[in-house]
């Protein structure tokens, strides 16, 4: 399991892939992330959250 940061970083790096967000904007853990992982490693990385981990029940 990933940390909740760690998600959202491949969930805001899976945007850019997609062209849902411009890659120039991209920084840190989620620039590092767009530039060595697949799409399918972004996708599993992105919905790894459980949703306990987000404040939900």
């Amino acid at each position: 399991m990933i940390s909740v940061s760690n998600a959202r970083a491949a969930q805001v790096a899976l945007a850019a892939r997609k062209g849902l967000r411009k890659e120039r904007d991209l920084r840190g853990m989620s620039r590092d992330m767009f530039d060595q992982l697949t799409i399918g490693e972004l996708e599993e990385l992105a919905h790894s959250v459980l949703p306990h981990m987000l404040g939900g029940h």
